[in-house]
């Protein structure tokens, strides 16, 4: 089943000729999941052919105009195309208020869809959305107005059945779905046969952390330990630290240091400044600090496979 990551925007504040503001997809089981939705996110998603119509929840990180502007025109696209399905956006309550005031201006007819709008806060970890197959949580970050990050969980599939254990321990159908659940199996003798007797081992669950606009800062280590991919803001290099301390961002070494301490599987840095003409430099120097860490490049996409877990 599908994990993966992909980008549509790299830059920050400013666009480039080849790197969009923020903006990320996010499939886990075909759900697809917008993570930010900067200026051009509809162009993006045409362009590198993910369907705009499969974008049912929207995740703004914060109310920054890199991170929002292009969530107006994509609204506009939808109605223009005549969606019917409800649009839930998750953000900040001041959102609500810019929204509404643009439908006043902007749309003459009303909407053929629900906006349903879910205010959330960046003071805590929190869960904000959940299905059965995936988890999605608040990450408290620290940048100049309330922010936050996602964290992106896949739930744990039932186990599959060994069908030959199945058969020669005469399993009636109705006790499959608790095997799979993890129940062990009782027999007509009375013996208990156990449940790694009878199922494949599981899969891992598959995890990612989406962590932008943000100063280091090490007060999400225990959320964010051990994920698949951490996506990390990486604004500036090093040397430019005062200026990322003052405009509420990180460098590309603090991004590694993170990383580094929080062990993930994988750390892609994005969000770079424009003043960069290549993001090699500060991909070097990030990997000084942690070496499994990539670039976010517009169009690409990340993906962690299942695996199965020893028991």
């Amino acid at each position: 089943m599908s994990f993966s990551f992909t980008i549509l925007g790299s830059s920050s504040a400013v666009p480039t000729s080849d790197r969009f503001p923020a903006a990320h997809v996010v499939n886990i089981h075909e759900r697809f999941f917008l993570a930010d939705c900067g200026e051009g996110a509809q162009i993006q998603l045409r362009r590198f052919k993910i369907s705009p119509g499969k974008i049912n929840h929207i995740f703004i990180s914060h109310v920054h105009g890199d991170h929002t502007f292009g969530l107006f025109g994509l609204i506009s696209s939808f109605s223009l195309l005549g969606r019917k399905s409800d649009l839930h956006i998750y953000a900040n309550p001041l959102l609500k208020l810019i929204l509404e005031d643009h439908k006043k201006y902007y749309y003459e007819y009303p909407l053929p869809f629900r906006i349903i709008f879910h205010p959330i806060g960046s003071k805590k970890k929190d869960l904000i959305y959940e299905d059965e197959k995936v988890e999605v949580h608040t990450l408290p970050l620290k940048h100049r107005v309330p922010a936050c990050g996602f964290i992106f969980i896949e739930k744990a599939p039932m186990l599959n059945l060994r069908k030959e254990m199945i058969l020669h321990h005469k399993i009636p159908v109705r006790e499959m779905v608790n095997i799979k659940m993890g129940s062990d199996f009782i027999n007509e003798k009375g013996e208990t046969i156990p449940n790694s007797a009878l199922t494949l081992p599981p899969f891992k669950q598959r995890s990612l952390a989406y962590c932008t606009d943000t100063k280091y800062t090490e007060s999400i280590i225990p959320h964010i330990k051990n994920v698949d991919i951490l996506y990390h803001e990486a604004t500036y290099l090093h040397n430019m630290l005062d200026r990322a301390a003052e405009t509420g961002h990180s460098t590309a070494r603090q991004a590694g240091q993170l990383a580094a301490r929080a062990q993930p599987g994988k750390l892609i840095i994005g969000h770079f400044s424009a003043r960069y003409k290549t993001t090699d430099i500060l991909v070097e120097e990030a990997r000084s600090e942690f070496p499994e860490t990539y670039a976010a490049i517009d169009g690409e996409s990340h993906h962690v496979e299942q695996v199965r877990v020893a028991r």
